[in-house]
C-alpha cells in the first residue's frame, strides 16, 4: 500500500511532464496493440509513402474482397488512406470472423471468391526464439509447422516476394498486402518474437502465461504480460483525429531508422524481450513498477514509429521494383 498517494501521484506527474505533449494523445492502455498499434504503424507509413506507391497500394487494396468493409469506416476522410489503415488490422479481425477457420481447431469453411483459402493463419503472427541461449536445444525440438514455433520470420519474406512478383495474380498480391502491413507491426512487438523457457523446457506462451499486476491501468489491474505490452499504444477504437494526432507526435519524436531487413527487426525485438520485456525479480505475479512502465511505454512508442518508417520503405522498394 502506498503511504502517501498524493505525494506519489505528484512525483509520477513530474516524471511524465517532459512527455506531456505526446501523452495527451496517448490514452491509457485498454485492450489491444493489435488495433491501435497497427493503425498507428500504418498511419505513419502512409505519410512516408510517395504518390506513386500510394497509388499502387490503393489499387491492390481495391482488389481485396473486404475492401468495401474498410471503406465504410472512412466517413468523410481520405478513403484510400483509411482503407490502408484499416487493412492493417485485418489479420487480427478475421480471428473472430465466422467466414474463416483455425486449422486444427475448426472445420474448414468454404473458400469465398478472391481468397486463396479461409484459414486464419494464427501462427504467422509470431516466431518463437528462446530468451535463454543456453536452452536453445529445447527450441530445436519444436517442428517448424507447429503452432508453437510460429512463422513470422518466414512469412515476412514470402509475402514480400509475392507483392513484388511481376507475374503474381492481383488476387494473391491483394491478399498478401494486408498481411505484410500487419506482420511488419508484429515483428516490432518484443513478445511476438520470443519465448521464455523454464528448466524443463516449458514455454510461457509469448508472455500469455505470465500474470502481472498493473497499477497504472485501474480498469485492467490484473493482466498477462503479453496483454500489458499489447495495451501500451492505446485503446482499440483509436481512429480519426486522435489517431492522426498520436501518429504525428510519434513521427515528430522518433527519427527515421537506418535501412534494415525483416530478420534484423525480429532480432531487435528478441533483444528487447530479453533485456526489457519481463519485470525484474522472482515474484510469481510481479507488480509493474513506475520505472518498468515508463521504459516499456518508451520502447512501445519507439517500435511503432520504427515499424511505420520501415513499412513505408519496404512497400516503396517492393512496388517500385514491380
Amino acid at each position: 500500500m502506498i503511504a502517501n498517494p498524493g505525494a506519489w501521484l505528484v512525483t509520477l506527474c513530474w516524471r511524465w511532464l517532459p512527455c506531456l505533449p505526446l501523452m495527451l494523445f496517448l490514452p491509457w492502455p485498454a485492450l489491444a496493440w493489435n488495433a491501435a498499434g497497427h493503425r498507428l504503424v500504418a498511419s505513419i507509413a502512409w505519410e512516408q509513402l510517395d504518390r506513386q506507391t500510394r497509388i499502387e497500394v490503393s489499387n491492390l487494396l481495391r482488389e481485396h474482397p473486404d475492401y468495401v468493409r474498410w471503406l465504410k469506416r472512412a466517413g468523410d476522410g481520405d478513403a484510400e488512406r483509411v482503407a490502408f489503415i484499416e487493412a492493417s488490422t485485418w489479420p487480427d479481425d478475421i480471428r473472430q470472423d465466422q467466414r474463416f477457420y483455425s486449422a486444427g481447431v475448426d472445420e474448414p469453411t468454404p473458400t469465398l471468391p478472391g481468397f486463396p483459402d479461409m484459414e486464419r493463419r494464427r501462427n504467422w503472427h509470431y516466431v518463437n526464439r528462446p530468451l535463454d541461449d543456453k536452452r536453445q536445444n529445447h527450441s530445436r525440438n519444436l517442428a517448424r509447422n507447429d503452432p508453437v514455433s510460429g512463422l513470422l520470420d518466414q512469412q515476412l519474406v514470402a509475402l514480400a516476394k509475392i507483392l513484388a512478383a511481376p507475374g503474381a495474380p492481383a488476387s494473391e498480391r491483394s491478399y498478401a498486402l494486408p498481411w505484410l502491413i500487419h506482420l511488419c507491426g508484429d515483428a516490432h512487438q518484443p513478445l511476438h518474437t520470443s519465448i521464455r523457457l523454464d528448466a524443463e523446457g516449458q514455454w510461457d506462451r509469448l508472455g500469455n502465461g505470465v500474470n502481472v499486476i498493473n497499477p497504472f491501468n485501474p480498469r485492467k489491474n490484473s493482466t498477462t504480460l503479453h496483454a500489458f505490452w499489447d495495451d501500451l499504444p492505446g485503446p482499440p477504437w483509436l481512429r480519426g483525429e486522435r489517431l492522426d494526432a498520436v501518429s504525428r507526435a510519434l513521427s515528430a519524436r522518433y527519427s527515421h531508422p537506418p535501412p534494415s531487413t525483416s530478420a534484423q527487426w525480429i532480432d531487435e525485438s528478441w533483444r528487447l524481450a530479453r533485456d526489457s520485456a519481463y519485470p525484474p525479480g522472482e515474484d510469481k505475479v510481479p507488480t509493474i513498477s513506475a520505472e518498468f512502465f515508463d521504459n516499456a511505454r518508451e520502447i512501445a512508442n519507439r517500435r511503432i514509429a520504427q515499424a511505420g518508417y520501415r513499412l513505408a520503405d519496404l512497400l516503396r522498394d517492393l512496388l517500385s521494383k514491380k
